[in-house]
């Protein structure tokens, strides 16, 4: 089954999309046992057959960045870029298939999140844009969307949602090893050995960070680091920072730019006239890279496999190195799973695809908070009438990266 994975995060700079293609491995048969019946030691193959990134226009994100921000915002923004993203992911699925070559089974798409609200620790309300109509219209594939909402409902957090793919990936672990990803927010999956997973963002990655490049003059980002290379961390800064009441709340906890937005670092700034911006800059990163291996330190990790768009930031990359220190190994997704490292969000969206289409849970309780395990979104038929397969008994163990 060939399943479309349409991804665009906190940074709200560009729409993944991965082509992959699931192949689910024969289980095992015990006497007495129908090979018609898949069981929880069945495994889970997927070929990558495209990754792109395709960069929104300068419109649509500035408009997308408008919502992100806590002002009010008239409804008919919203509307109109609930729209526009939907037009946009139908075209740039599109042009991907016809490079490619192939088609899609089923696309998820994730859309862009402009509110997640939090109360008291539990999530109230999340919300999701870009309307799934124009892919399903345009490709003529049923679409999944509003993968989150279901977990929210029964009373989890609804992110992160990866935890569920960290631990399919990574397998059976011989030490503490935290999965990270550095994109908007920062977010890592603890596996242990005799644990059960625990996943929960960590604070903000790039969020802070993009807010300062984009002040200076940039792309909206701090290429390879280099407006943070030219700084110095301010420690008394840092310290403030610091101080945010969020990184202490247990997990599994999530946030998002509701919390960690422009005006939020103002308050920090603003008594700071001095302050050169390429400090600024190198203490925001610093903040990133202290809060992650903080993180990390409670629970005894050895090893961090990193991806996401912070991983292309070498200067973000070297402080996090240092701040977990010697005894703590720090990697890529590349190297431990074979997954390019911008294409395992878009994955992910792809495997939620498949769990769902598949009748299987796409949540698991200790991974969110919630009450219960939760088929994940809601689907859009496509040209055709839904025609979903008999539900599979046990999700499979483990996700392997096939060779292309």
């Amino acid at each position: 089954m060939i399943i479309a994975g349409l991804m665009t995060g906190t940074s709200a700079d560009a729409l993944d999309v991965v082509l992959a293609e699931f192949v689910l491995d024969s289980p095992r048969v015990d006497a007495g046992q129908s090979s018609h019946s898949p069981r929880g030691d069945a495994g889970l193959g997927a070929r990558i057959l495209a990754s792109r990134e395709v960069e929104f226009d300068h419109r649509l994100r500035a408009d997308i960045l408008r919502l992100l921000e806590p002002a009010d915002v008239p409804l008919s923004l919203v509307s109109s870029v609930d729209a526009r993203l939907g037009r946009f992911s139908a075209e740039a699925l599109q042009q991907v298939c016809t490079e490619v070559g192939v088609e899609a089974d089923l696309v998820v798409s994730h859309g862009q999140t402009v509110r997640h609200d939090i109360t008291d620790g539990r999530v109230t309300s999340t919300l999701q844009i870009g309307q799934p109509a124009w892919i399903a219209e345009a490709t003529g594939a049923p679409v999944l969307s509003d993968v989150r909402a279901r977990d929210v409902a029964a009373g989890g957090q609804g992110a992160p949602l990866v935890g569920m793919l960290d631990g399919m990936l990574a397998g059976d672990v011989e030490a503490p090893t935290a999965v990270l990803n550095l994109g908007g927010i920062a977010n890592i999956t603890v596996l242990a050995p005799e644990r059960a997973p625990l996943a929960f963002d960590t604070g903000p990655a790039n969020a802070l960070i993009d807010v300062l490049a984009r002040r200076m003059g940039e792309e909206g980002f701090d290429r390879d680091g280099d407006l943070a290379a030219r700084g110095r961390v301010d420690d008394e800064l840092l310290t403030e920072l610091l101080a945010e009441p969020y990184y202490r709340l247990p997990a599994p906890k999530s946030t998002g730019k509701e919390l960690f937005h422009a005006d939020y670092l103002d308050r920090f700034l603003g008594t700071r006239t001095n302050l050169g911006e390429h400090d600024a800059i190198a203490t925001v990163t610093a903040l990133t890279a202290r809060t992650v291996a903080d993180a990390c330190r409670v629970h005894g990790v050895t090893t961090v496999i990193a991806s996401g768009g912070g991983t292309r930031n070498p200067t973000l990359l070297g402080r996090l190195a240092s701040e977990l220190g010697p005894g703590v190994t720090l990697t890529g997704t590349e190297e431990a799973f074979g997954l390019p490292e911008g294409a395992k969000e878009a994955l992910l969206m792809a495997l939620l695809g498949w769990l769902s289409w598949n009748g299987l849970a796409g949540t698991e309780p200790n991974l969110t908070g919630a009450a219960h395990r939760s088929i994940a979104g809601r689907l859009s038929p496509g040209h055709g009438p839904l025609n979903l397969p008999a539900p599979l008994e046990a999700r499979p163990a483990h996700l392997r990266i096939l060779p292309t």
